[in-house]
């Protein structure tokens, strides 16, 4: 049997286990620092909503409490 063959290949794809990680570390890292760039809907959303929101548009209209027309005396019973 060749003991020096076998230790080589083991040599070998130990260092190629650690280059793997190495890589995926790289990567890793690499993945986390970089800036992430909303799509052009999710910024065309968020424009549209702050637009809506500074302006009230709707807001007002969905929230807005209905006129009162109280015809019966302030002593009356509110229960129907």
């Amino acid at each position: 049997m060749n003991y020096y063959q076998d230790e080589l290949t083991a040599k070998y794809n130990r260092n190629k286990v650690r280059e793997d990680f190495n890589q995926i570390h790289i990567e890793t890292y690499i993945a986390q620092s970089r800036v992430r760039k909303p799509s052009l809907y999710t910024r065309t959303m968020h424009s549209f909503s702050s637009w809506m929101i500074s302006t009230g548009k709707e807001l007002h209209e969905r929230y807005e409490l209905p006129a009162a027309h109280c015809h019966h005396s302030p002593t009356s019973s509110f229960a129907r």
